[in-house]
């Protein structure tokens, strides 16, 4: 039974672990994969498929993007064995992991960097070496647009850099910021694809993005691109961005120069995602229901803008506690997605604190309700938290510390705000990237 505050936040603790855990690189690509004699078979989600491996000639090689890319390259040395002959891997620095046979690199993530780039041409080289008799796999997972990264000719990464915080800090979807970002690429939007003679790829992802859009989970490296130069300069236009952006972006983008590849260009056959944000949500639930709560799943498509989708979390959550009557079980309310957060402000932070405080704000006066937003790779914007928690006495705690939460998040600046009042989530690296998990307990004193 749940008798305080703090028995809730560790259950939501329990809640999270769950989750993550059962979108772990490592994990679902033990559970979706094999190897027998000379056949990879996989039997994850979406249709079975077997690929025959190399015996005499050709060879495995195995390269990826992503937080979750060591994890998942861990995973492939175990399934292929020695049928693996070499590989690389970037992952956001810190996430490396020590493998035998495929070399782990970082990057810089969220914004690309010199280490970005360097890693990406040293994974170019093993790609442009492949000869069509060899068979390659390409891991991708939420943070692979940054880390797997090299700009078009005519634009710097200094360049390529400023027009990926502008797009990150102007409220546009992920969805539009990769209809941009893909064209001042020459690996994304199928690119990558393209330029790999080996006649097996496959393509294993877990997706970071609503509706598990391939062409959208990591920019598409591998898939055709259905946006055009068009579409990109109508998101420019739509945010007020074509303005401020680098000349050079604008000019490459006017000029609509390089291939945007299409569906007859690039053979996705072999892409399956094996794991996202509604699977991290079956495990929260299965996991609170083993504890002897009810579960209400929500939604696995979360969006909008943070502050408004925290009102309506709040809201829901103040709906269902008026509907409970007295000995009902605990009650676990879940949501997934990935929210848009306008960053206007100087201050530190991210979208899962910001969706905490905001929705702990709308809780003020509740005495039975905890929730926690967090994300599911442990990190949430330019901080070491995954998030934070919230309930209905967070204004409360602000005010005992003399300060305004208000204008915190007029600043972005929620971090320090939450970390003073003990309200901070700290789950370190996950090994995955499946957007962010809500999760609040009713109930249960």
């Amino acid at each position: 039974m749940i008798h305080s505050p703090d028995t809730r936040r560790e259950l939501l603790k329990g809640l999270f672990a769950a989750a993550v855990d059962a979108a772990r690189g490592d994990r679902v690509i033990s559970a979706a994969s094999c190897v027998d004699a000379n056949r990879w078979i996989y039997s994850g989600p979406g249709e079975s498929f077997e690929l025959a491996l190399p015996t005499r000639t050709g060879r495995v090689i195995v390269i990826g993007a992503g937080k979750a890319a060591a994890s998942m390259a861990a995973a492939m040395e175990r399934v292929l064995g020695e049928h693996l002959d070499s590989g690389l891997v970037i992952v956001k620095a810190g996430g490396a992991l020590p493998l035998r046979r495929i070399e782990c690199r970082e990057g810089g993530h969220p914004v690309p960097d010199e280490a970005s780039i360097r890693a990406t041409r040293e994974l170019l080289h093993l790609v442009d070496d492949a000869q069509p008799e060899d068979t390659v796999f390409l891991l991708l997972s939420g943070g692979a647009s940054s880390l797997l990264c090299l700009p078009v000719d005519g634009i710097t990464l200094v360049e390529k850099a400023t027009a990926h915080r502008l797009l990150v800090n102007s409220g546009a979807s992920i969805a539009e910021i990769n209809a941009v970002r893909k064209h001042l690429s020459a690996v994304k939007g199928g690119r990558l694809r393209l330029r790999c003679r080996a006649t097996t790829f496959c393509t294993l992802a877990i997706s970071d993005v609503i509706g598990d859009d391939p062409s959208t989970i990591g920019s598409g490296p591998s898939v055709a691109d259905a946006t055009t130069f068009d579409d990109a300069l109508a998101v420019l236009d739509k945010y007020g961005l074509n303005r401020i952006m680098p000349a050079a972006v604008m000019a490459h983008l006017r000029r609509g120069g390089g291939k945007t590849p299409n569906s007859g260009d690039v053979d996705a056959r072999h892409y399956r995602v094996i794991a996202g944000n509604a699977s991290a949500l079956d495990a929260a639930a299965a996991f609170a229901r083993g504890q002897g709560c009810d579960v209400r799943i929500l939604t696995a498509a979360m969006q909008g803008h943070t502050h408004d989708a925290a009102r309506e979390f709040a809201k829901t959550l103040r709906e269902l506690t008026a509907k409970r009557t007295a000995g009902d079980p605990p009650l676990i309310v879940l949501a997934g997605g990935e929210t848009t957060l306008l960053v206007t402000g100087r201050g530190t932070g991210g979208r899962n604190q910001e969706f905490a405080l905001v929705a702990g704000l709308h809780l003020q006066g509740t005495h039975d309700i905890t929730l926690l937003a967090a994300g599911s790779d442990g990190t949430d914007g330019p901080t070491d938290a995954a998030g934070a928690f919230a309930d209905g006495a967070t204004s409360q705690r602000a005010a005992a510390i003399g300060r305004d939460p208000q204008a915190s998040l007029d600043d972005n600046d929620v971090y320090p705000l939450l970390e003073t009042m003990g309200d901070l989530y700290r789950s370190g690296p996950t090994g995955t990237n499946v957007m962010d998990l809500v999760a609040a307990v009713i109930g249960g004193t």
